[in-house]
This record gives C-alpha cells, sequence and structure tokens, in this order.
C-alpha cells in the first residue's frame, strides 16, 4: 500500500473535486466497511470443486500439502488486486478493456472459453450442492440440485446488487464450518506448523499432480472478471465515487481499500483451503483413506472417523459455498460476454434493462442443471473445466498483466513495481503448472 501512496504523490496530486473539498480527505479508511469484492472472491474461490480438491490434497498426503496455501497466497492476492485496481480505475470490467488493448476475436475467444469452462463448473457445483442436501436431509438429490439452482437464479435476477451483495458477504462466514471441522478432530498441531513451515517435498508425479489442481483451483479465470466486475458496480452504485481516471483525487482511499480487501479475502480463502486440508489430513489421511474424488465423498468417509458434528458441517459447508461460488461462476460469464457484446451489464438493472445480461446467468446456470441430469460425470466436469481453465489462464493472465501496465488505460494508476513482479511471477508459475498439467494428459493417452 505503501507504493500506492508514493506513486499517487508522484504521479497525480489530489485536485479538488466540484464541491470543493477531496473525496480522500472526507472519508476515513474502516477495515471493517472496506470489505466487500475481495471478501467475496476470496471465499467463493472455495467452492465445492475447490473443497473436494483439498479434501483429495489431504487424504492423499495428510499434512505434506498444508504449505500449498501459503505458497499460492502472494501470487493470487497480487493478482485479484490487479483486477480490482482495473476496474476501480477504468469503471470498466475486464473483458471491456481487454477490448480496447486488443482485437476483438482475442476477446471473443477467452470469453467463450470462459463461459464454457463455468458452465462445466457450475455443473460439478450444483451436483455437490444436491449430493450433499441429500446426506444431510434424504430424498432426491437431483430435486435439490434444481432446486438450489432456481433459489440461486431468481437471487440475482429479482434482488437488486445493493441488496445482494450482502447477502453474498453474510455466506462468506459459512466458511467458518470447515474451522469447526478441523478443531472437532485430534490435530497434531506441533507436526502441522513443522510440515507447513518445512515441508518435505517429493518431485515425483502424484505430488505434481496435486500441487498443479491446488494452484489450478486457487488462481481461476472466473474470479478475474467477478472482482473487476464488482468494483465497476460499487462504482456506478455510489454518486460519491468514481472511476479514478475521472476523479484522482479518490485514488488513496480506494487502492487503500482495494489492497485491505484483497489481501484479507484472499488470505480467508486460502485459510479454508488450508482447514480443509488439515481436517482431511488428521481423520482420512490417518485411517488410510487416500482416495477422495468428491466433496461429498469427503464428507461420508469424515462420519464414521470424525462423528455426526464434523460431517453435519463439512455437508453443510459443501451446500453454502455453492450458494456462493455458483452466482459468482454464472455472473462473472455474464459481466465478460455482455462487456464484450456492448450490452448492459449489471446485477442492480432490473431483467428488462438488461436481459442479455441475466440471459447469460440464466444459461449457464441451467446448463449446469441439464448436465446434472446428463450421463455427464461430475468429475469428469470438473476435470474439463480444468483443462479450459489451463488453456485460458496464462493468455489471459498475461494480457491482464498487459492491460494494467498500459497508461492509455490506466492512466496515473498503472500497475505498482511489486504487483509486476508478483504478477508477472504468477503468469510464469501458472504457465509451468499448466504445462505439467498437459503433459500428464498427454502420458495417461
Amino acid at each position: 500500500m505503501d507504493i500506492d501512496k508514493v506513486e499517487i504523490a508522484r504521479k497525480a496530486p489530489a485536485p479538488v473535486s466540484p464541491a470543493g473539498t477531496t473525496t480522500a480527505g472526507r472519508r476515513r479508511f474502516n477495515p471493517f466497511t472496506a470489505l466487500g469484492p475481495g471478501l467475496i472472491t476470496g471465499a467463493a474461490d472455495e467452492d465445492p470443486g475447490g473443497i473436494a480438491t483439498h479434501s483429495q490434497a489431504g487424504a492423499q498426503f495428510g499434512l505434506g500439502m498444508l504449505w500449498t496455501a501459503f505458497a499460492t497466497y502472494p501470487f493470487m492476492a497480487a493478482f485479484q488486486s490487479v483486477c480490482g485496481r482495473i476496474g476501480r480505475v477504468t469503471g470498466r470490467g475486464l473483458a471491456a478493456n481487454i477490448g480496447r488493448a486488443f482485437p476483438r476475436w482475442v476477446v471473443l475467444s477467452v470469453v467463450g472459453l470462459l463461459l464454457l469452462a463455468n458452465v462445466l463448473n457450475i455443473a460439478a457445483d450444483v451436483a455437490a450442492m444436491g449430493e450433499a442436501a441429500q446426506l444431510v436431509f434424504g430424498g432426491n438429490r437431483h430435486v435439490f440440485t434444481l432446486g438450489l439452482a432456481v433459489f440461486s437464479l431468481l437471487l440475482q435476477v429479482f434482488v437488486p446488487y445493493h441488496r445482494y451483495v450482502g447477502f453474498l458477504k453474510w455466506m462468506t462466514l459459512a466458511l467458518f464450518s470447515y474451522v469447526a471441522v478441523a478443531f472437532a478432530t485430534h490435530i497434531p498441531w506441533t507436526e502441522v506448523v513443522a510440515q507447513t513451515l518445512a515441508p518435505q517435498i517429493k518431485l515425483d508425479l502424484a505430488t505434481a499432480t496435486v500441487v498443479v489442481a491446488v494452484f489450478g483451483t486457487t488462481i481461476s479465470p472466473y474470479l478475474f472478471f467477478w472482482q473487476a466486475a464488482e468494483e465497476v458496480e460499487d462504482v456506478a452504485l455510489r454518486p460519491d465515487e468514481h472511476p479514478l481516471t475521472e476523479h484522482p483525487e479518490e485514488a488513496e482511499y480506494e487502492l487503500k481499500r482495494i489492497g485491505w480487501d484483497t489481501y484479507l479475502g484472499m488470505a480467508y480463502g486460502n485459510g479454508i483451503g488450508f482447514f480443509v486440508m488439515l481436517a482431511t489430513a488428521a481423520t482420512l489421511h490417518s485411517a488410510g483413506i487416500t482416495q477422495i474424488d468428491t466433496a461429498s465423498q469427503a464428507a461420508m468417509a469424515l462420519r464414521p472417523l470424525a462423528g455426526d458434528l464434523a460431517f453435519m458441517l463439512f455437508a453443510l459447508g459443501i451446500i453454502a459455498t455453492g450458494l456462493l461460488a455458483v452466482p459468482v461462476l454464472a455472473a462473472s460469464a455474464a459481466y465478460a460476454l455482455s462487456e464484450a457484446m456492448g450490452w448492459k451489464a449489471s446485477l442492480e438493472s432490473r431483467f428488462s434493462e438488461a436481459h442479455g445480461f441475466y440471459g447469460v446467468i440464466g444459461v449457464a446456470i441451467l446448463a449446469g442443471v441439464i448436465l446434472d441430469y446428463s450421463p455427464l460425470d461430475p468429475i469428469r466436469a470438473l476435470f474439463w473445466s480444468a483443462v479450459i481453465n489451463g488453456v485460458i489462464a496464462v493468455p489471459l493472465m498475461a494480457v491482464i498483466m498487459l492491460v494494467a501496465t498500459r497508461r492509455s488505460i490506466m492512466g496515473a494508476f498503472t500497475a505498482t513495481p511489486l504487483q509486476r513482479i508478483v504478477g508477472w511471477a504468477a503468469v510464469a508459475i501458472m504457465a509451468a503448472a499448466s504445462g505439467v498439467m498437459f503433459a500428464q494428459m498427454a502420458g495417461a493417452f
């Protein structure tokens, strides 16, 4: 944050607003009200697919994969802060900004792949939600899947953004259930600290596969579009807030807020991943259960080992995280496609004002439900979603970094030197991870 302040002082001395006083001078930083897009994004990253990935890491390797939660954090946090910065500085989403810097075919290609990957991810998530609801309440999982998907869709269409975002913020608290699951089991804390700080990493195919999976589920393209779009929503919603290229006097407060919100939000999401791995390591791995394919399977396996409370918390957490992640998946695709096509894109708008935008949300969610009723295995859906994300993540991240450093788009508020270093490092790491993933696929065939 100090780098931001130095840049602001050097590049953009605060002009006076029409009212005669600077926004930065009027607003005081409140660490609680500053939480918003970053917190929701970080929590949404731990969707049912992420829970399954972290459960597998804990079951297969025990405490040996806890270090990945800390290794992924700085890259995820720095890159998400760049995305939030782009939205707040320009007042436009990622797809709109990419369209200003690159040919239209680049934008449409990225958005098309994002939409396909998100639909597959939604299919896997709603299936996991239905299975978890069946475990807890009994009944038909497909009925639960349809009901939860329709509930999520209706909330997005009929509840305006300024109210809906409050619902999403409260839903982030549901992830604490995984902290409770960990503390409901016996944890060898001395060994946890030792394995986290000084892990014994084996350079073999099994380790590489899980590390790639953890990085892939943590640094995901749909989160890039979501966080930038929510910054744009906030600018449009509040009359005293503006794009920073138009009102640079607001920059000190807003960039500090984005940093705090994003770094804390990503720490929250990664911390939950840590506790999911810890809980499954202390129970499933210790009992010799080393293969977990779905989050619901992890919940069932926990029951005889950790008791009904741990099972219930784990299963209900799957439903809650799905209710948080599915709207983010659907809306991020809708923001991206709508911006690329020039449609109005806002969760604050009525359906009649943004029917294209809401149509994409509806199609994405309902397509995910249809896939749940089809012969497609949810695990295969997650697999192909990971493959598509692997295809688009690296070039998309490179494009985003180029946008964030272009003065013609960002004006005086291009990415800071630290953001550039860590951001490009994230691109390199994801390139290596994708390379390993595709090498494994080639070997499998």
